[in-house]
């Protein structure tokens, strides 16, 4: 009896042990990613559209960060409070004062000193949209003396025109809305921003004209502030698992990204 007995006893001791390292790396988590008792969500609020931006709406937010937003803090079983800001360096830089949990940002060298970025979860290209009657063709009547570009200010595509352009003067904005305003009057020469969005922006603004080249490829990722490496280890399984389960491509073609392929990587 005895035999028998003492191999259940300890089956049972080690189970309990297995259930109470759960039960504290779970609540590990939760204290780091949402020490509020909510899940903060960081989103950029524009009508750009796109993978990144955000919307507001009659019943409060939309747009893919929203989506993948909700769905995280339902996996882990919290409510969402979304953070809305006008641009993601604004974004960026609110992380070292704690203002936000988690976000889907573009990536680049310099934003990677102030957070942590997970997986990519879409790659676009990066050009220019001129104003209507411009004679600008290509890049390099594109990037001369006295020609002026905008560009969202302190954001990975203004980084990105500001080492492409060495003659046109780069100027940042806080909002897309100011840029968009700017263009249509014809008071700036080009926009720098993502292809698709200019795309839609220049059914917006007759006789506008999207250049064919490319100058950079903007990649947006999910990302958590530094140093809070048990939320960017949930994070990046948690966007990993978006890409194969349709959770992703269900956010893309809810917010008009049918034909937008997901990353591969």
């Amino acid at each position: 009896m005895r035999q028998i007995f003492q191999p259940r006893i300890g089956g049972l001791i080690l189970g309990v042990a297995f259930m109470m390292t759960g039960t504290a790396n779970a609540d590990a988590l939760k204290n780091e990613i949402a020490p509020t008792g909510k899940l903060r969500v960081a989103i950029g609020i524009s009508a750009a559209g796109g993978a990144y931006w955000s919307r507001k709406t009659e019943n409060g937010y939309a747009g893919v960060p929203v989506e993948l937003g909700k769905a995280m803090a339902d996996q882990l079983g919290l409510p969402v409070e979304y953070v809305p800001f006008p641009n993601s360096g604004q974004i960026t830089d609110a992380a070292a004062k704690g203002a936000w949990d988690v976000s889907f940002l573009p990536e680049d060298a310099e934003r990677a000193k102030k957070i942590s970025f997970g997986p990519i979860y879409e790659v676009a290209e990066a050009t220019y949209i001129v104003k209507a009657g411009s004679t600008i063709k290509d890049y390099a009547s594109l990037d001369q003396p006295g020609v002026n570009v905008a560009a969202v200010n302190n954001t990975t595509t203004m980084r990105g025109a500001v080492a492409h352009l060495k003659n046109a003067k780069v100027t940042g904005y806080q909002t897309f809305d100011e840029i968009f305003n700017l263009l249509k009057d014809g008071k700036i020469d080009a926009f720098a921003l993502s292809r698709d969005q200019l795309n839609a922006l220049a059914k917006k603004i007759p006789g506008t004209r999207v250049l064919d080249e490319t100058f950079k490829q903007t990649i947006t990722a999910v990302a958590v502030p530094l140093n809070h490496p048990l939320s960017l280890q949930y994070a990046s399984k948690f966007l990993t698992d978006a890409k194969t389960n349709g959770l992703l491509r269900k956010a893309f073609d809810d917010n008009g990204l049918k034909d937008t392929p997901l990353p591969t990587k």
